[in-house]
């Protein structure tokens, strides 16, 4: 009996192992760019991002962030499975930043759009798109994001508000290593972030980016 109990401990342990396994794969399926948590406060993260490496698509004159992102994405996905010039297919990466590029005065105005996908080391060399596709490969340098994360769907209703809230939490000052730090934006632009597919109805996660200026955690 007692020999028994503990084979069937040993299958629920090695069955527990599997499922841990199988998910930690899923959860690092995607590829996404690297950054250090340079400050950390109840309401907002400040992340400073290395030099990488992304596809955009611009959309220009938009009044809809739904729309502009949808627009936007398709491009993107169209690349990633083949439309380049070696018809390569590549994993897609998270998140999906939708950049707000002329922050406009209220949620209603119409704005410049860019969204853009991380190009994971994986994926080099970079195949040029599709001219048809009229995606850009741009590089990004080394930068500090404030950061605010908010769950559920992110379109024309939320997100608006989601950047006022954190442009709040920047005007407070914040405390680093002991040293209160005054901490300044950049109002030129704001982006989303988003790190679920459309079909993931539960449990989604978002984020709203400021670009900090000047970076003053940059080594």
């Amino acid at each position: 009996m007692a020999e028994e109990y503990v084979q069937i401990l040993i299958v629920h342990s090695l069955t527990l192992m599997v499922l841990l396994f199988t998910c930690n794969r899923h959860v690092n399926a995607t590829e996404s760019p690297p950054y250090a948590i340079v400050l950390s406060s109840q309401d907002l993260e400040i992340r400073l991002y290395r030099d990488s490496t992304w596809i955009s698509a611009a959309v220009a004159g938009g009044t809809s962030f739904n729309n502009s992102t949808h627009d936007g994405f398709h491009r993107l996905y169209q690349y990633i499975h083949g439309g380049n010039e070696n018809n390569a297919r590549f994993k897609i990466t998270t998140p999906t930043v939708t950049t707000v590029v002329t922050a406009a005065a209220s949620s209603n105005a119409s704005s410049d759009y860019s969204v853009s996908m991380y190009m994971a080391s994986i994926s080099r060399p970079i195949p040029m798109p599709s001219p048809q596709l009229n995606l850009q490969i741009s590089n990004w340098k080394s930068r500090c994001v404030a950061v605010r994360r908010f769950s559920g769907f992110a379109g024309d209703d939320n997100v608006y508000t989601e950047r006022s809230l954190l442009s709040i939490s920047l005007a407070k000052s914040s405390i680093l290593n002991g040293k209160t730090v005054s901490i300044s934006e950049d109002k030129s632009s704001y982006s989303v972030a988003q790190y679920n597919a459309s079909s993931h109805l539960s449990g989604r996660v978002n984020e709203v980016w400021i670009n900090v200026i000047p970076c003053p955690f940059r080594h």
